[in-house]
């Protein structure tokens, strides 16, 4: 099989175990906001969640598995024993440091709370959350352990287990407690147990490769060379993570601080923003997650492999190019004109309410605009780290970074408010895949090519037609205010009619982006 059967291959499975997630994510979220609404509970939830996760993709995902996969790839190929050793010491300091944060931390928050008056919401759920950012972690760096094998299946399910178990938390603890918070703290007790049978999940995919060996001394010098690598990654790769956690702390400001103020002015946003924001963050995540991240991390692995080949390099950097405004591009526009009834299928009931589903969708509207620059970016920053060259994106993550706080604190005062958060992370999401794009030529003398301009040339027509459609679907059929329940064939004609128009469009067209996002090459 060859090096691109393999990545069509690889996405198609991390899409398809990332989608069936993305699913569950998405009545795992349905759950909460119909139990909690959109309040001040289901901010400090969230903003708890947010931080073992931000650790997840910073470390995990992110930066500490960029830097892992590309040594463990070339010791694995050259010395087996000593990529057992480099795993090992690996995995033995990732458990030392982030246990140590994890304590840190605790005692931090304890003591934060323990001098409050009245004890933030946030901060306890965070106590509660924190110990699954260390698990979380070491599932990511095992899932690219599993990469480098070519076996993509068993970290892409993974989430499923979490998924599962806060689902499970969710609606089996419901008339139980007369405090939401003490469902809430359920539900993250639930989060730390999933952890825990996710490592487990993950040692039980790596037990035929026999990774483990007490020898590892052997491997400090490749360790160290490692980490320095990483320290960069954790901003060039976690910008868009950067940016959600800075989003988090301005919209739930005063579920942190307990002040009605903010830098000496009336804050704008009120208590439930937090939780507004996020629920419009899973739904642009979602196609992100299901193949744009999904094409980033299938194609690491092959873009490290040929990272001294310059015309394979190039060419599966061009074609990344091509697959991810293939999908992105429609993705983008399609939640554009459908955030209505989307939000209100999947949220809306009991205490989240039709202005809630507005609120939501207005928010969705500015992520959604740039859901094809997200995917880009961590496409062409993977080139960057594979050709070993992490200062670049560190760079222009930085600059991006500081835009978006600076967009952040300017925009919540203007009539956008919650929303402005969201056109921040947009705005900066396009300048940042903009400029990468533009300096990767150090490294691809020509990544945007004439097929690639026709591609999206394609691409851009084909998602013109199919939002026309969209569109008089939605304005026929959907009736603002609705309840879910009138969504739901709206949404499903929408849809339908969308990926139908699409699929169709591009098989007349004969472009063969269709069969790479379906994991067949032609």
């Amino acid at each position: 099989m060859t090096n691109i059967d393999n990545l069509e291959r690889n996405t198609r499975t991390t899409s398809a175990f990332t989608f069936i997630s993305r699913c569950a994510g998405l009545v795992r979220d349905g759950a909460l906001s119909r139990l909690f609404g959109a309040g001040a509970f289901a901010s400090a939830f969230y903003f708890a969640f947010l931080i073992p996760n931000l650790f997840r993709r910073l470390f995990g995902e992110g930066a500490l598995a960029a830097a892992f996969l590309p040594s463990y790839t070339k010791l694995q190929s050259k010395d087996p024993q000593l990529a057992k050793a480099f795993a090992t010491l690996t995995i033995s300091k990732l458990v030392t440091l982030l246990g140590a944060l994890t304590i840190i931390g605790e005692l931090i928050l304890w003591v934060i709370v323990s001098v409050q008056q009245n004890p933030s919401a946030s901060l306890q759920l965070t106590m509660v959350m924190l110990p699954y950012m260390p698990l979380v972690c070491l599932v990511a760096i095992f899932g690219a352990m599993l990469h480098v094998h070519d076996r993509f299946g068993p970290t892409a399910a993974a989430p499923i287990i979490l998924n599962g178990f806060m689902i499970a938390a969710a609606f089996g603890l419901v008339g139980i407690f007369d405090n939401p918070f003490n469902h809430m703290a359920l539900i993250g007790v639930s989060v730390v147990l999933a952890g825990i049978v996710q490592v487990a999940w993950s040692l039980l995919a790596l037990r035929k490769y026999g990774w483990f060996t007490s020898e590892t001394e052997v491997a400090r010098g490749e360790v160290k060379i490692m980490m320095r690598r990483m320290l960069p990654m954790i901003v060039g790769l976690g910008t868009l993570q950067i940016n959600t956690l800075f989003d988090g702390f301005v919209a739930n400001w005063t579920g942190l601080f307990g002040k009605s103020f903010f830098f000496g002015l009336e804050y704008p946003l009120g208590e439930g923003a937090l939780a507004s924001i996020t629920w419009a963050q899973r739904l642009y995540q979602f196609p992100l997650g299901v193949f744009g991240i999904a094409v980033a991390t299938a194609i690491y692995p092959l873009l490290a492999k040929q990272s001294k080949d310059q015309d394979s390099f190039a060419s599966t950097i061009q074609r990344g190019l091509r697959l991810v405004i293939f999908v992105g591009l429609p993705a983008s526009v399609g939640l554009i004109i459908v955030r209505e009834p989307l939000v209100a299928v999947v949220f809306q009931g009991e205490k989240f309410t039709s202005g809630d589903v507005l609120q939501v969708a207005t928010i969705l509207l500015g992520y959604a605009t740039a859901v094809w620059a997200y995917s880009m970016s961590q496409v062409l920053t993977k080139g960057f780290y594979a050709k070993d060259d992490a200062m670049t994106p560190v760079k222009i993550a930085m600059f991006c970074v500081c835009l978006n706080f600076i967009l952040n604190v300017l925009l919540i005062w203007t009539p956008l408010k919650a929303s402005g958060l969201a056109w921040s992370t947009a705005i900066c999401g396009v300048i940042q895949a903009c400029i990468l794009l533009l300096v990767i030529r150090k490294h691809v003398a020509v990544p945007v090519t004439t097929q690639v301009i026709r591609s999206w040339i394609a691409t851009s027509i084909l998602t013109l037609i199919m939002g026309g459609v969209v569109w008089f679907v939605v304005d026929q059929l959907w009736q603002v205010g609705g309840q879910w329940h009138q969504a739901i064939i709206p949404l499903a004609i929408a849809v339908g009619s969308g990926v139908c128009i699409f699929s169709i469009g591009s098989v007349l067209m004969k472009r063969p982006e269709l069969h790479w996002a379906l994991g067949r090459s032609k």
